[in-house]
């Protein structure tokens, strides 16, 4: 983007919106070594495990990865194959990412139909050691994907100013 121009609304919101997962990611991160630390405390020193560490800590990791992921297509660090993009010249590369973050975003919309439909389906399941209901850790299947969904539209609009300017 050129100096002195905005940017678009929509890649403003997917920038505040990834600021927060961020902050959310560290303060997720900080409480599973907490609960994995005290776990490792209270089995090793007091002979005495937490019975529901192991799984608070399962499902942090759940909402770790799926938030991360997010975080990841945001800053553009996933993996990925430029063999073609770079043989392409400028208007291909660009043609070629616009269909790059298209195919994702049907992956992203069908992470948000089933993964909807998942957490619904184990809408009364009960966790074994918390007691919590299952569709809260699954939840995180969908909210992933429509931040996910959100960055994309973002970098496609994006890429569209960038080849106006």
């Amino acid at each position: 983007m050129t100096e002195g121009r905005r940017s678009h609304p929509i890649d403003r919101f997917s920038q505040r919106t990834n600021s927060v997962v961020e902050q959310s990611l560290l303060g997720l991160s900080i409480l599973m070594i907490g609960i994995v630390a005290a776990q490792v405390f209270f089995r090793y020193v007091l002979n005495h495990s937490l019975f529901w560490s192991e799984e608070l800590a399962r499902y942090i990791l759940v909402w770790l990865t799926f938030l991360g992921a997010s975080v990841a297509y945001r800053r553009g660090t996933h993996p990925r194959i430029d063999l073609f993009s770079t043989r392409l010249g400028t208007r291909g590369a660009r043609a070629m990412r616009v269909i790059a973050h298209l195919v994702a975003m049907a992956f992203f919309g069908v992470l948000v139909i089933y993964g909807a439909q998942f957490a619904y389906f184990v809408r009364l399941q009960i966790s074994p050691a918390l007691q919590i209901p299952k569709w809260i850790v699954m939840l995180v299947l969908p909210i992933s994907g429509i931040l996910m969904l959100l960055h994309a539209v973002a970098a496609i609009v994006s890429g569209f100013r960038e080849r106006a300017s």
